[in-house]
Formats: C-alpha cells, sequence, structure tokens
C-alpha cells in the first residue's frame, strides 16, 4: 500500500468465527507493508484462510514500548501498518495504545477498520440496558483487589461490563456474590461466536451454582455483564 507518509490501521479481527473477518479488513491485510499481530503464532491460521501472506511482527504487551518507536519509524520512512490483537478490536483490553499515541504525535494518519468486539457482542444480547455501560476490562487477578473495584461500581446505574478467564471466572463471580445484592441481575458470555457459545442470564445469587453445574462452564473466554442499580425515585 503506498502512502508517502504512512499509515497506521486498527483492524478487528474474529472473536471466534474465522467468517467474521469483513472484507475491507482482509483487502487492508492484504495491502499494507507489515502486519503488527499481539502473537503471531495465534495470527497466523486466520491470516492463512484469509490468504494473507504479508510479514508479521510481534507486538505484545512485553515488547509494546520499544516496537511501537521503531513501527512509527517505519510508518514515518513510508509504509503503512495494520495492527491486530488475537482476537477482536485492538486497544480493547490489548496491547496497541502506545503505538496509536506516538504515530499521532508523529502525524501518521491512523485509521479504524472496525470489526467484532466481544464487550459489544456480548452487551447486544445480554438484555440488559444497553444506552448507558462501564467497561471495566479484565477484573485484578486477586480477590481482595477484585471486590474493590466490584464495590466501586455496585452503586453505578449503568451496566457494568468485564472480561474474565477461565480459570479466574468462578472465583469473580463468588466476589460478586459477596458485593452485590443476590437479586441483581447478571449474564455471563462464554465462546462467543463459537462453537460452544452460551449466554446465561441469571442473578447473582444463583449464577455460580449455573457455572458449576455445567461441565463446560469454566471454559473458553467470558464476558460479564451485570445490571445496574436501580435509579432512586425522587420525592415530592
Amino acid at each position: 500500500m503506498s502512502n508517502k507518509n504512512g499509515m497506521l490501521f486498527i483492524v478487528a479481527t474474529p472473536i471466534g468465527n474465522l467468517s467474521d473477518l469483513s472484507a475491507r479488513a482482509i483487502s487492508t491485510l492484504k495491502e499494507v507493508d507489515l502486519i503488527a499481530a499481539e502473537d503471531t503464532r495465534h495470527s497466523r491460521p486466520l491470516l492463512q484462510h484469509h490468504g494473507i501472506d504479508q510479514p508479521l511482527q510481534a507486538y505484545h504487551e512485553h515488547n509494546e514500548g520499544t516496537m511501537a518507536e521503531r513501527l512509527v519509524e517505519r510508518m514515518q520512512a513510508g509504509e503503512s501498518i495494520a495492527l491486530i490483537s488475537d482476537a477482536g478490536t485492538p486497544l480493547i483490553s490489548d496491547p496497541g495504545y502506545s503505538l496509536v499515541r506516538r504515530a499521532r504525535e508523529a502525524g501518521i494518519p491512523v485509521s479504524p477498520i472496525p470489526g467484532a468486539s466481544a464487550l459489544i457482542a456480548g452487551l447486544s444480547v445480554s438484555g440488559l440496558p444497553t444506552d448507558s455501560f462501564t467497561f471495566y476490562g479484565f477484573m485484578p487477578r486477586t480477590s481482595s483487589k477484585r471486590r474493590t473495584v466490584m464495590a466501586e461500581f455496585m452503586d453505578k446505574t449503568e451496566t457494568a461490563i468485564f472480561y474474565e478467564s477461565s480459570h479466574r471466572i468462578l472465583a469473580a463471580l463468588e466476589d460478586l456474590q459477596a458485593v452485590f445484592p443476590a437479586e441483581r441481575k447478571v449474564v455471563v458470555a462464554r465462546e462467543l461466536t463459537k462453537l460452544h457459545e452460551t449466554i446465561i442470564n441469571s442473578t447473582v445469587g444463583d449464577i455460580c451454582e449455573i457455572i458449576q453445574e455445567n461441565p463446560y462452564g469454566q471454559k473458553g473466554e467470558f464476558v460479564v455483564l451485570l445490571e445496574g442499580a436501580p435509579e432512586l425515585k425522587k420525592s415530592d
């Protein structure tokens, strides 16, 4: 892709179903000079599936600082680069902020190639209010820190959303039970767009038992959505 000033494309990739990569994303990935990928081994099967064979460069949280500077230098030299994450939209609980910030500071155009996002996919099917929500990314690793964060949004009226991994999902839901009223609605979306996609609508009081009863309930990638607190009625 020829551009004398270089350019950075933020390209969303599927969160599970390989067919969800858009036609525009495919054409962009085929035309850039380089694809910066969170994990090149993870992304290669997707790229090969769509006949994309552009050079790959690992770009992840452990090399983000130094690699962002190198990639900006390449774009200043006229190259165009696409940034992808392992799944979904880059920068949403994934690396990329440093690169976008430095590219903009250097006057390099940055363009989004939108697509899948587990956050939005989960919200759209949750049945919870979508007009106002807060995304908290991944919860902290320790129970005490998780409960501190959860307590911060317990009284907020908007929908709260966070990601969780398979080996911490049950512990995180147990923390919800310790912090929130049992009747508060909660939705756990697992393996969205994949073969074993599961969307559980329940309450804080019942969700752990439901997850434990399902032999696959603690496997996969999770989006957890929590109903906001009821708005207090104004007194006359």
